[in-house]
């Protein structure tokens, strides 16, 4: 049994919105949840308060109680989670999107009317990318659970989207004829407070990064240039192989059109881990 644990970054004013699932091994789950639950305990000796979850935006600036940890020592915090994930051995995948393209582009696809929000593009991307993946494996059907941050907006109608995908979805995965939709996926997603749930937090730290990398990739603005050198030093690409250079694309055409119209408002400093 597998679990992912995913949220997001850049749903707000940003040009990017990246979303980050952290897929565990049920069997390796419980260290992954002490060593965060460890962190958590040193960075309440280090700010003198109580620290019941890290919300990454406020870290990285400084911002609220992380106002006392200079930026040499935050950027020493965010490289050793880094390079603690990548020793972890977890599965990473995202989907990111380019919202001006989004909004630009994507209401003129038929498919619009289905998925209508950036989050729940992202979140049915991400969905059939971990179908699309785990069902190579032999003896898989039903194996991975998937749990989001709380979205109360998006809740209902993104279960009904999972509970039900649009046919248009099966050409993604090649599903089957004899195939049940979404076999990979167990049961319908479900919704947590990421205080409750550390791994959520940890999707929130990997995503915030990747979104990052992105927009100063993209070169968005002076506000994003002048962080070039703190996150990319901070990101720490070598823990996990999942961005290319630009103008990498998927090789494979003709069945997986649905992919290449999930592809086609990409941001380009990403490619999508498919």
């Amino acid at each position: 049994m597998k679990f992912c644990y995913v949220d997001e970054s850049g749903t707000g004013d940003e040009p990017y919105a990246v979303m980050v699932g952290i897929v565990v091994d049920a069997l390796r789950m419980r260290p992954t949840k002490a060593d965060w639950d460890g962190l958590l305990r040193y960075l309440e000796s280090v700010v003198g308060k109580s620290v019941e979850e890290i919300h990454t935006r406020d870290f990285y600036a400084g911002n609220g109680p992380w106002r006392d940890i200079d930026g040499r020592q935050r950027a020493e915090i965010i490289g050793s989670v880094m390079r603690w994930l990548g020793e972890r051995k977890h599965s990473i995948i995202f989907a990111a999107v380019d919202k001006e393209k989004f909004h630009a582009e994507f209401p003129a696809d038929p498919r619009f009317d289905e998925v209508k929000t950036v989050w729940r593009f992202l979140g049915l991307h991400l969905t059939l990318s971990i179908q699309k993946h785990f069902q190579a494996f032999e003896k898989n059907k039903g194996n991975t659970v998937i749990i989001f941050d709380n979205e109360e907006r998006e809740r209902t109608r993104f279960t009904d989207l999972l509970l039900s995908p649009p046919p248009w979805t099966d050409t993604y995965y090649n599903r089957g004829k004899k195939q049940d939709a979404l076999d990979q996926i167990v049961d319908a997603p479900y919704f947590a407070d990421s205080r409750d749930v550390p791994l959520l937090q940890v999707a929130d730290f990997v995503a915030y990064f990747l979104r990052r990398h992105a927009e100063l990739e993209g070169g968005d603005g002076e506000r994003y240039k002048q962080g070039r050198g703190r996150a990319g030093e901070a990101l720490g690409l070598g823990c996990f192989g999942a961005v290319r250079p630009k103008g990498s694309n998927i090789s494979k055409e003709g069945s997986m059109r649905m992919r290449a119209a999930l592809l086609r408002i990409r941001p380009q400093g990403l490619l999508f881990v498919s």
